[in-house]
This record gives C-alpha cells, sequence and structure tokens, in this order.
C-alpha cells in the first residue's frame, strides 16, 4: 500500500533523500515505495494549488497497491491548457515544447525550486554515463536555436541541459541546417585525441551530419567520442533507419562508437531514460514507467507493449508528475537487466498512428 508521508518527512525532505540515493541501484519494490509516496504528495499539493487539477480529479484520491492506480494527465493538454501550481509571480521560466507550424506548443512553468531539482536530478544521471569531467563538446544544431531567459523552447533548453557538461562549445550546422565545415574540421583537428562530447537530437544528427558527410565523402575521426542523443525515432523509422543503423552510421562517417539514446520530454525536465550498453532504456530512481493497455487503459504485463506513461518526483511547480504519452513502448524486465541496474528497463517503438510530429528533431524536419 502507497503512503503518501514517510518518517514524518516533508515532500522536499523526502526528494532530496531519494536524490542522495543511487541513481541506479534501488530494487524495484523499494522504489514503489519512496517514489510513491512523493508522487501521492504531489498529487494533493496540485489539487490544492492547480485549479485545473483539482477539477480533473476533485475527489480524495482512494487507497492504491501501487503506482499505476495514481492519477495521470494526457500529455496533449498541456497544450490546452495553462497548467501551474505556483502564483504567477514564482514562475521563473515558461518552458513551451516543440509544435510544427500551425500546432499548438506545449507549456511548462517553472519555478526556482523545480528548475533547481531538475538541474540536479539531470546531472546526477549524466554523470553516471559521462563522470564528472567536462570534455569538450561538439553540438550537432546553429547557435540560433540556444536561447535562454523567461521563455525557452524545448530544442534550447536540451541542449542548454547538456552544455552544462561540456566546454569549448562548438556548434556543427549554419543557421539553414548545412554542415558548418570549419568549425566540423578545427574541432576535429584540435580534440580527435581526446574524449569528447557530441550532442544532437537524432533525426537532425543524422540527416544533417551524418548523410552530409556521406554524401559528400567526408569523413570525421572522434574516436574518443561520446555521442547522447534523443528524439525524432518516428522520422528516421519512416526511411527505415533503426537504431543499430543510426550506429553504425555514425560509427562509419565519424569513428565514434560509444553512442546513446536516451528518452524524455519538455513536460518532464530532468528526467531521462537512459540507453544502456544492451539497448535497454532505465529508469532512474526519481522516476518510472507504466505501460497501458491502448483500448482499456489497464496496465500491461512484463513484454507487452502499450501506450507509455512516465512518473517523476519532480514537477512540483506544474501537475506535469504523471503524464500519459503518446508513444507505444515495452518494459522487458525489472532489477534484472544484464548492465546490472535495477528497476525497469523498457524499449519505445514509436508513436501511436496519426499523432502529430512533435518531438524537438521532428520540428525541425517539418520546418526544413
Amino acid at each position: 500500500m502507497l503512503k503518501e508521508t514517510a518518517n514524518n518527512m516533508s515532500y522536499p525532505e523526502q526528494l532530496e533523500a531519494l536524490l542522495g540515493q543511487a541513481v541506479y541501484e534501488l530494487p524495484q519494490a523499494e522504489k514503489e515505495q519512496q517514489l510513491g509516496s512523493l508522487l501521492l504528495a504531489l498529487h494533493r499539493h496540485h489539487q490544492l494549488q492547480c485549479n485545473e487539477y483539482s477539477q480533473l480529479y476533485p475527489q480524495p484520491l482512494k487507497a492504491t497497491e501501487n503506482m499505476a492506480g495514481l492519477p495521470y494527465l494526457a500529455v496533449r493538454l498541456f497544450k490546452l491548457l495553462d497548467l501551474k501550481s505556483v502564483a504567477d509571480d514564482e514562475v521563473l521560466k515558461c518552458l513551451s515544447s516543440s509544435g510544427t507550424t500551425g500546432q499548438i506548443p506545449a507549456r511548462i512553468y517553472l519555478d526556482a525550486v523545480t528548475s533547481r531539482w531538475q538541474s540536479k536530478t539531470l546531472v546526477k544521471i549524466l554523470q553516471q554515463f559521462l563522470g564528472k569531467q567536462r570534455l569538450p563538446m561538439l553540438i550537432i544544431d546553429c547557435q540560433a536555436s540556444h536561447m535562454s531567459g523567461a521563455a525557452l523552447n524545448a530544442r534550447s533548453a536540451g541542449i542548454q541541459g547538456l552544455a552544462m557538461f561540456g566546454r569549448n562549445h562548438t556548434y556543427a550546422l549554419n543557421a539553414d541546417m548545412s554542415p558548418n565545415w570549419a568549425a566540423i574540421d578545427a574541432f576535429c583537428a584540435q580534440h580527435q585525441h581526446e574524449k569528447v562530447l557530441i550532442f544532437g537530437f537524432t533525426f537532425m544528427v543524422w540527416q544533417y551530419f551524418v548523410k552530409a558527410l556521406q554524401q559528400q565523402g567526408r569523413s570525421i575521426n572522434l574516436p574518443q567520442g561520446h555521442l547522447f542523443h534523443s528524439g525524432g525515432w518516428k522520422k528516421l523509422q519512416s526511411e527505415s533507419v533503426d537504431n543499430a543503423t543510426f550506429k553504425q552510421g555514425v560509427e562509419a562517417s565519424t569513428g565514434i562508437q560509444q553512442v546513446t539514446n536516451f528518452y524524455g520530454m519538455a513536460e518532464q525536465v530532468g528526467t531521462v531514460f537512459m540507453e544502456c550498453s544492451h539497448g535497454y532504456l532505465h529508469a532512474p530512481a526519481t522516476a518510472d514507467v507504466i505501460m497501458r493497455n491502448c483500448f482499456d487503459l489497464s496496465e500491461q504485463p512484463t513484454g507487452e507493449q502499450g501506450l507509455i506513461q512516465v512518473l517523476s518526483a519532480l514537477p512540483f511547480s506544474y501537475p506535469g508528475f504523471s503524464l500519459l504519452t503518446e508513444d507505444l513502448g515495452t518494459v522487458h524486465g525489472v532489477d534484472d537487466c544484464e548492465c546490472g541496474r535495477k528497476g525497469k528497463y523498457f524499449t519505445v517503438q514509436g508513436r501511436l498512428p496519426k499523432v502529430e510530429l512533435r518531438g524537438c528533431s521532428d520540428t525541425a524536419a517539418a520546418a526544413v
């Protein structure tokens, strides 16, 4: 049975305690209690502080045995409603999700506390894969996309989030998405014999970097590079490019053997599900996933595909702690991945048919 409080600690105290634990060493049964307690507290908080959320869930939550019994919102609601649980003068920034021309972007309202927790969590997760040393960084995007301030789009936020792990930032693309060969060549000449970080959104890495190298008969050599990428798989799948093909193409054109995909979204910034060496995405201690049947929304058993519900302990300034996405995925196991990480591990198979493009890479593809 999930309980709202643990050892009489407040929500911030519980969250800090969970953040203090190892990212991937919490067994699922123990996570159910610790994370479930935080999610119950967030549900109560948003009922009290967000009028729209309280209208959707006006009644006290009945006792639930596990996190699958928690309320959730359809992620599309953030395109239709201004959902926030803090006063207007407490909003530090408004994050807009990507939307292609004519679509309404989602709006995510962040206060200082939520933003700090998101940054702290992202650092803990990525340090598991990158270490603590800041590396020379090649960004597969144009510098104009790197915005800052109170208004921030998801593409810019993704770049900002990863940029803190790098130094000597170099942008690989011009404003028209053509490769900036001078900048790329200079970066490679300076750093080809050392560890480097490369980041880009999946479709953009393939379309504007890897394919550009192939089409011009070029190649670069970054054998110690580590590429992180996310989003845009729907567009690539239409071109018959799967995860294995993507990695093979990257290595053939760049010499990069370390390629890590991750799953995340603007509506839960700071919560990312990283890919392990066996090709599975892993839920960190502060987050989890549930697969739901596409017809009756019941929880799918391990091994069965369903709609992905993402859970995160971080969204305090807006009711985004439990979201039903429009993505399809499969949980493959719990606590027993060969990589050694505890908790659920899963894969993403794509979007529901006839669902609009909405990822950062998809947006760039539609705009171009």
